[in-house]
């Protein structure tokens, strides 16, 4: 009997577990089948996304640092990184909707903002750059995708519906409607032109430093060209 009481009681909690992050998840469970193609059942992502594991414990430990209770707001941190490989420190703010692709890696510092619908994939860092107190961390707008490896450092503001491109580093402030590559992070609009929704697409991220290398021997072609008439009529003279 008592082993069925045990079982009753994992049944009972993990019931109440899956209706409770299914009402107070409900943008971030959407985030998910909106943005993943991979996601299949309603079940499958309450119980193996560990983005959303790591979202549901960092509100237990944001809403324990609001009441100022001690220690604990970082022990459900820290296990929350054990669990999820995911690190988001218990003061950072972070709006509706936001998902975190796969995440291993993932780091989010104490002063960071992040607003609604944001999507950061594996291995990102919202970190800081020195010992400063105060706000030292990075600002994110609405909208907005940080592709995997994506360093965001210092208290810089990142704008709505921008692009950060994987493996960069971005250190200075980024307008809405752009998109940062590079190490340092460089920013290249696409045409000036705002994409509406969220865009996941990695692959036509422009390259500013090839894009000016082009348009550099494109000019030195024309130059050399320019040259090589003058000789041919030179000599045709």
């Amino acid at each position: 009997m008592s082993i069925l009481y045990f079982l009753l009681i994992v049944l009972g909690v993990a019931t109440f577990y899956l209706v409770a992050v299914s009402i107070v998840f409900r943008h971030e469970v959407k985030a998910v089948f909106d943005r993943d193609a991979a996601a299949t059942s309603f079940f499958e992502v309450l119980l193996t996304y560990s983005g959303l594991h790591a979202l549901a414990l960092y509100r237990m430990s944001n809403k324990f640092k609001k009441l100022k209770i001690p220690f604990f707001p970082r022990f459900i941190s820290q296990f929350a990184k054990w669990i999820t490989g995911i690190e988001i420190h218990p003061s950072a703010k972070i709006g509706n909707g936001l998902f975190i692709d796969h995440g291993m890696g993932v780091v989010i510092g104490e002063t960071s903002e992040i607003g609604n619908n944001v999507t950061i994939f594996q291995g990102v860092t919202l970190g800081g750059t020195g010992k400063e107190r105060g706000k030292r961390h990075p600002s994110i707008g609405d909208n907005v995708v940080i592709g995997a490896g994506a360093k965001i450092l210092g208290n810089i503001n990142i704008g709505n519906n921008v692009q950060i491109g994987a493996n960069a580093v971005v250190l200075r402030n980024v307008p809405d409607n752009s998109t940062v590559v590079g190490v340092p992070g460089r920013i290249a609009k696409f045409e000036g032109k705002k994409k509406p929704g969220i865009n996941l697409d990695h692959t036509s991220l422009p390259d500013p430093l090839t894009q000016s290398l082009e348009r550099l021997q494109g000019e030195i072609d024309h130059i050399e060209g320019e040259i090589k008439d003058y000789h041919d009529r030179k000599e045709g003279k």
